[in-house]
């Protein structure tokens, strides 16, 4: 992750017997005003991301028509068409090697099958709100599986921060927790374990990146994770879809909108803005979908849900920020010294 977008022009460090010039990191930002076409990226990135939890639930309530694998594979064949196309005409390599195939396949499976559907699956009776609060806290699982594939030993602020966001999640789940395993529990679970599966396939393409463009990439994932979505829809005995009126806008919306729009407005600001100016959508993403559900299907926020949400996004900060120094103590143990300017004797 870059360091606010900034480069670190001089370091210095002082040395036994010699004169050195000032300690000084110097950052400069390739502007002091970000472009405004970034930040309505960024926005897009920040109502779009932010809604899809909602327009999920409208389609997959009771009632709505649509099975959440049906949904999901629906939704992933045409999104994965159309980036695909897009690829196409834009004269981008789409034939991945052997093994590019593979990664793509399990990545896929993982983030789509596994993430999306488990997602999909649980809000037929959990609030999008309380979802989206959940998958809020996958920048922490992510960091707990890195220090372990890296056998590094967590900072004691990261372990701090963990357990705070970790500590979050408990508190939303304690009032279910009272009922036993009942209500929405089950649906909570799900939603973990569709946290854990989207993180491990983020964490399994950042270590094994494919030489696609990002577009095809992400175009060959959804349409291979579409064979899983029917898979899945078959074994769970799914019925054909009888979608209302209601849940096919929500269908079009996250296809259009929740999809294309979006995943292209995000790599648009990554190239436009600073990263740590990007990554703040994990911050503003769940604030969103707890809000318009509440706007406009009177899901409840509670106290324990308010508190939970603040300790998650403290949590979140701390694995960014955590990550922010360890960035930045490498980068200076790399950069080169400089002039240093002996003493007179």
């Amino acid at each position: 992750m870059n360091i606010a977008g900034a480069q670190i022009n001089s370091l210095q460090e002082p040395r036994p017997g010699n004169q050195v010039l000032p300690i000084s990191v110097t950052l400069s930002v390739m502007s002091t005003r970000l472009p405004l076409a970034g930040l309505l990226h960024l926005f897009v990135t920040y109502v779009v991301w932010g809604s899809t939890y909602l327009a999920i639930r409208m389609a997959v309530r009771e009632g709505a028509g649509w099975g959440p694998f049906w949904l999901g594979g629906s939704r992933v064949v045409v999104a994965g068409a159309v980036l695909l196309a897009f690829s196409v005409l834009m004269r981008k390599r789409i034939r991945p090697t052997a093994s590019e195939w593979w990664m793509i396949v399990v990545s896929g499976l993982l983030m789509w099958v596994g993430g999306n559907g488990g997602v999909n699956w649980a809000e037929q009776r959990v609030d999008s709100g309380l979802v989206a609060l959940i998958v809020g806290t996958m920048p922490m699982w992510i960091a707990v599986a890195e220090a372990r594939i890296e056998r590094r030993v967590p900072s004691v602020f990261l372990v701090g921060a963990i357990l705070t966001g970790f500590f979050g999640l408990g508190l939303l789940m304690l009032p279910l927790l009272r009922e036993g395993m009942s209500g929405d529990l089950p649906g909570i679970l799900v939603v973990i374990g569709a946290t854990v599966c989207w993180g491990a396939g983020s964490l399994l393409l950042s270590h094994r990146p494919v030489g696609l463009d990002s577009t095809v990439t992400a175009s060959l994932q959804l349409l291979t994770s579409a064979v899983g979505f029917s898979l899945f829809a078959l074994v769970m005995s799914e019925p054909v879809p009888t979608p209302t009126p209601t849940a096919w806008g929500a269908w079009v919306y996250l296809v259009i909108f929740g999809s294309v729009i979006s995943f292209t407005s995000y790599l648009k600001a990554l190239k436009l803005l600073p990263t740590q100016v990007v990554m703040t959508y994990t911050y503003v993403n769940p604030v969103i979908a707890v809000f318009l559900g509440w706007f406009i299907l009177d899901e409840p926020i509670t106290l324990s849900m308010i508190g939970g949400m603040m300790m998650i996004l403290a949590g979140v900060w701390g694995v960014f920020r955590d990550r922010h120094h360890r960035n930045f103590d490498l980068y200076r143990l790399k950069a080169p010294s400089s002039r240093v300017i002996p003493t007179q004797r």
